[in-house]
């Protein structure tokens, strides 16, 4: 499908932090910077979906298990909130396929000289493949990494995914990141500050 055949298709935009689930044929779309999408699909159940999260540090250890990581924590929390919706809808697990996007270094990190650091995009991206692997659903198409921001648009009606890569990367979309990131760990310190009594 042409991109001018999209004008009289449904449009659906995700913002950090969303992800969006369906039967119909639209057309998902987002902006992509530091942040991951995951398309995910079932094919034989015509059941799609999108997520767009960015975990919530700067850094990681590259020798450090995502798994055990903020990031792993929320990465996962992202990917199963879609992946539970498309069971609710029909979607089989073995038979999910993803496409990923994003991953792009555009946020100024702190001193990273001792190569044993990842910075936000990298850890994106190895979170979204360590995942996939685990999960066993493979990754179809991935356009990940680099230093640049993208569009993305997902057509629930041939699961295709374009990308339209911004050759600048814009101070809108930095600001915007940089502003969910600042949020993301203010959030995250509220919580674990709370005390749950049992």
């Amino acid at each position: 499908m042409r991109i001018q055949n999209w004008k009289n298709r449904k449009r659906i935009t995700i913002y950090p932090g969303e992800f969006y689930v369906t039967k119909e044929e639209v057309l998902i779309t987002t902006l992509l910077g530091s942040c991951v999408s995951v398309c995910l699909y079932d094919p034989y159940n015509n059941i799609s979906g999108m997520n767009h999260f960015m975990l919530s540090s700067k850094h990681y250890s590259r020798e450090m298990p995502l798994s055990i990581t903020d990031a792993g924590r929320y990465g996962i929390h992202s990917m199963e909130l879609m992946i539970n919706e498309m069971l609710k809808r029909g979607a089989k697990r073995d038979r999910l396929k993803a496409k990923a996007f994003g991953g792009g270094s555009v946020l100024k990190t702190a001193d990273l000289s001792a190569r044993n650091y990842l910075a936000v995009g990298e850890v994106n991206v190895r979170f979204t493949e360590e995942f996939l692997q685990n999960e066993q659903i493979p990754l179809v198409s991935s356009d990940l990494g680099g230093t640049s921001g993208r569009v993305i648009y997902f057509d629930t009606g041939d699961f295709n995914a374009y990308v339209r890569r911004m050759t600048k990367t814009g101070g809108n979309l930095v600001k915007r990141e940089e502003q969910y990131w600042k949020k993301t760990i203010q959030t995250q310190e509220e919580t674990e500050t709370q005390v749950d009594l049992w």
